[in-house]
């Protein structure tokens, strides 16, 4: 499985409807991260083949998405990214989300899977 790209729609429906509640509530059956990003951005370049590796090494487990921050701007504007990459790290249950800046080495990424997520 590869990583999934989000569009608004497919947010609100597969992870979180931010236009019917506050209140956070994952709606996914898996943890999941999310990774904002813009196709002129060098450093998520370089996340994109590792977050591409990890949704294979955890397929079953773990959803990785993509919002394409310069199509999906009221995601961004949502989630208030100032700067990218952003990955939004979404453990299961009531615990909530939470967002790192920049681009992270995939040992740093499986180190936050691992103690966060699983």
């Amino acid at each position: 499985m590869a990583t999934i790209n989000l569009t608004s729609d497919k947010f609100k429906s597969d992870v979180f409807d931010y236009t019917q509640s506050q209140e956070w509530k994952y709606e996914g059956d898996v943890p999941a991260i999310i990774d904002f990003y813009a196709d002129w951005c060098g450093p998520c370049k370089m996340v994109a083949p590792i977050l591409e590796e990890l949704s294979e090494e955890y397929e079953g487990k773990l959803k990785i998405y993509k919002v394409n921050t310069e199509i999906e701007q009221e995601l961004a504007s949502v989630f208030q990214i100032r700067s990218i990459p952003s990955m939004l790290f979404i453990p299961m249950g009531s615990k909530q989300p939470m967002m790192q800046a920049g681009a992270l080495p995939k040992n740093a990424l499986k180190e936050i899977i691992e103690k966060e997520l699983m």
